[in-house]
């Protein structure tokens, strides 16, 4: 009888638990996370993470409202600020299989041009990343996408 009772308590805190779960959805909390922006190099970091390693949290935060990515391959592509962050989202949790390096190209008080490269298996790909000061954080304005 003691046993039936220990079931049936374990079977309404795996319920309970679901439940609670389903009610806060998917992502709710890093989607809705506030990410300190205060510096350049955090927004580096920051848009690195997001864009190497599936970081979800803070995704709107770090693009600047006239964002917009330039991609130079054999049919050159632009796209907007809705457009990568929407596909970000959906990689959310991938990481990308490469070697990650950053170089600051030149830096003020109000802006940064960062180069990263994303060294992979059989083919490089180099982000020149614009990053500016907008009010008290750091947003990234424009990248430009090359590969080798």
């Amino acid at each position: 009888m003691n046993s039936l009772v220990k079931t049936f308590a374990a079977a309404a805190l795996i319920t309970v638990s679901t439940f609670a779960m389903a009610a806060e959805g998917p992502g709710t909390k890093s989607a809705k996370a506030n990410v300190n922006l205060s510096t350049a190099d955090l927004a580096l970091d920051h848009y690195v993470a997001v864009t190497t390693e599936g970081e979800s949290a803070g995704v709107e935060q770090l693009f600047a409202a006239d964002f917009n990515q330039k991609i130079q391959a054999t049919n050159a592509q632009s796209n907007s600020r809705r457009e990568v962050i929407k596909s970000l989202k959906k990689q959310k949790g991938e990481k990308l299989n490469c070697t990650v390096s950053t170089d600051i190209l030149e830096e003020s008080a109000d802006y940064m041009v960062a180069k990263v490269t994303l060294k992979f298996e059989n083919f490089t790909k180099t982000d020149l990343v614009t990053l500016e000061r907008v009010g008290n954080d750091w947003k990234v304005s424009k990248s430009i996408n090359s590969y080798k």
